[in-house]
Formats: C-alpha cells, structure tokens, sequence
C-alpha cells in the first residue's frame, strides 16, 4: 500500500511538475492576440469581410489560411474582385501575406451526388489535418498520450498507467465549395496499452491494436465519421505469468461505426453506432451506440491555457444497453486550430464496463490525470 501510495504520488507529482514547466514556457500574451493569430480565426473573419461586407457568394471563391498566409481562389478572373479584396484584407492584423489566383472550375467534373455533398471537382493529395475533429473523452480515441489513474474493478484495485500511441494520416481530400469543407479519405493506425504500476515490473496488463480506414466529411459546422477499422487484444507476458492470471480470451473483430458530430460555438454534439463485422468470441452482440458533449474555450483561462471538457458515453448491446461514461476536463496548450500542435494536461474519470481488451465483461472505476499531444 505504501509503494503504491509513493509510486502514485511520485507520477502525480512529475505530472504537476510537467504542468508548472509549461507555465513557465508558455509566455502570458494578451487573450485575443493569441487568437488572432490563428489560421482558424482569420479564415472566419476574412471570409465573414468576403460575403458579409463585400457580398460574394459563398460558392464563387475558396478561401485557404495557412500559417497566417492567405490564398484565394477565384473560379473566373474579376479585377474589380481582386481590387476588393486586396484593399480590404490586407490591412487584417496577423495576416502575414495574401495572394489571388484564378483557376477555372471544370463544370464537368462534379456529378448529381458531388454538388449534393458540396463536393468540388479538385483536390489534393496527403493533405494536412482531418475533416472530423477527434473525439476529446473518447478512451479509444487514437491519439499520443500518458496518463495515471486510480483503477478498481471488482477484487482489484490498483494505478494505472495508461499510455496510446496513434494518428489519422490524410490520404486524399476532395474539397468543398467553402474553406474547410470537403470529402477525405485516411487511414489511421494505434496502440493502447495499461500498465500495472503496483507491480514490481510494473507489469503489461494488456494492449489494444487497431488499423482502420476513416473517411471524414465536414459541411459548414456539420461534420461525420465513417470508419471500417480491425481491433485485436493481447495481454501481457508478465500478467499471464503471475498469481492466478486469467484465462486468456482471444478478442479480435472487424467493426464499421458511423459518428455525426454538430458544433455551435464552442460546444460539440455528437452521436451514432458501431456494428461489428466479424468477432471473436463469435457470441459477442454486434451493435452498440456513442454519444456525447464537448466544449472547446476560445480564451485563455491560466497562463495561455484554454479550457477544455467532454462527457463521452457508450452503450453495448452485450451489456444490455448499460451506459459507459467517460469524462475529462482541463487545459488545452497550443494554437486553437485542432491540426495545429497543441498539448492537453486534463483531469478524467471513467464507470462503466471495460473498454480495453478481453476485460470487456468487467465494471471498473477509475480516476487520475493525463497528458495528451496533436500534431
């Protein structure tokens, strides 16, 4: 009790010493000049200058903001368009250049169903970010990540690390008629592993492995997730090597989840289901729901840290229909923009059954403190 109690308080303890180290690296600039200073605020106050004040249409021009650079695309050459725009942009504070460029759209590429989407014919290989921004409290969510937790299930109790490794790489994009719209398709790869810090090896309890295919489409503030992706568990040697190790379960499945997502300044909704394609054990239920809430703050509330939070919830058909909550809150370092690197230090808590591995049949609680990285 007493090394766990050391142990637990020694990672906490790095963890603060982590979080005071990025007080320190972080300099205090005012509130909204970090704001101005990203790429996703310019792109919304040009483009509210663009069809606001000087009235163009929103499919007539696409607009791209990178690294305080702005580029716009006209669809056909209009000086009197190009005189607009360069006497009223560039004088936008953070704005750091902009240029024009006129690239005639191909009316005969885009069919019934790409102007239905909002879908142009153009597009770009391997582009940066995605259109579905990741799930915040989703404990499956692929992502770079460590985090310690107090961990109980049913006879055991003990901390847990707990540490992923995964990202979403862009393979294609076709973009939409609107900056930051558009259809993509990507794959993604990721590991999750826990660690029993109690032990004297600090022993593997188990590791997740999970490769998919996702593709992400964003309309305006409406964005979704449809994934096909393959999960597969092992536990650790060291575990089945010990005092009354389980009986091993070969847990691996093919499963397709789709998720809608709705965001309203600075809040997120979201929702949908997974259904599992094959399985192992063959007997699992198949179906289960996802939904959740996530606020993202725009201002910095300690030290050029923006609040954060999300209350994520599963519901299995294997568990009858038991709800899974997940919840975590905190500090989010960085630039706003969600492809842009940025750093998490958040507090979470998770009830309900299992989400790792064979341990699926389990009810565990667990509670601690994380540190989460994007790229």
């Amino acid at each position: 009790m007493l090394m766990r109690s050391t142990i637990y308080f020694n990672v906490t303890g790095f963890l603060c010493a982590a979080f005071l180290l990025l007080m320190l690296i972080f300099p205090a600039p005012p509130a909204i000049g970090a704001d101005r200073a990203g790429d996703e605020f310019l792109t919304g106050y040009i483009t509210s200058i663009l069809e606001r004040d000087l009235q163009w249409e929103r499919d007539s021009y696409r607009l791209k903001v990178v690294r305080g650079a702005a580029t716009i695309t006209l669809f056909k050459d209009d000086p009197v368009r190009r005189e607009e725009a360069d006497t009223h942009l560039r004088t936008i504070d953070g704005l750091h250049s902009m240029k024009i460029i006129v690239k005639p759209s191909d009316p005969g590429k885009p069919g019934v169903v790409s102007r239905l989407l909002g879908i142009t014919g153009e597009g770009e290989a391997f582009p940066i970010g995605n259109l579905f921004q990741p799930l915040l409290a989703d404990p499956k969510q692929l992502q770079f990540f460590v985090s310690v937790n107090s961990f109980k299930s049913p006879g055991v109790r003990y901390t847990m690390a707990s540490v992923g490794f995964g990202e979403a790489f862009g393979v294609y994009r076709f973009f939409g008629s609107r900056e930051g719209d558009g259809l993509q398709l990507n794959i993604e790869g990721g590991l999750f592993a826990q660690f029993n810090l109690d032990a004297p090896s600090y022993d593997l309890i188990n590791a997740d492995y999970i490769i998919g295919i996702p593709a992400t489409y964003r309309r305006g503030d409406n964005s979704l997730r449809l994934r096909i992706y393959h999960q597969s568990s092992h536990l650790g040697d060291e575990f089945l090597q010990g005092v009354n190790p389980p009986e091993r379960v070969n847990l691996s499945y093919e499963a397709i989840d789709l998720i809608y997502s709705r965001e309203w300044r600075g809040w997120r909704v979201y929702g949908g289901g997974e259904y599992l394609l094959q399985k192992e054990p063959a007997d699992l239920k198949p179906i289960s729901a996802h939904w959740g809430i996530e606020y993202y703050g725009s201002r910095p509330l300690v030290w050029n840290g923006r609040p954060v939070g999300g209350v994520d919830m599963k519901s299995f058909d294997e568990h009858k229909w038991a709800i899974d909550t997940s919840v975590k809150a905190g500090l989010e370092f960085g630039q706003p923009n969600p492809w842009r690197r940025r750093l998490r230090l958040m507090a979470q808590w998770y009830k309900g059954y299992d989400p790792r591995g064979q341990f699926y049949i389990n009810k565990v609680e667990s509670y601690g403190l994380g540190v989460s990285l994007g790229f």
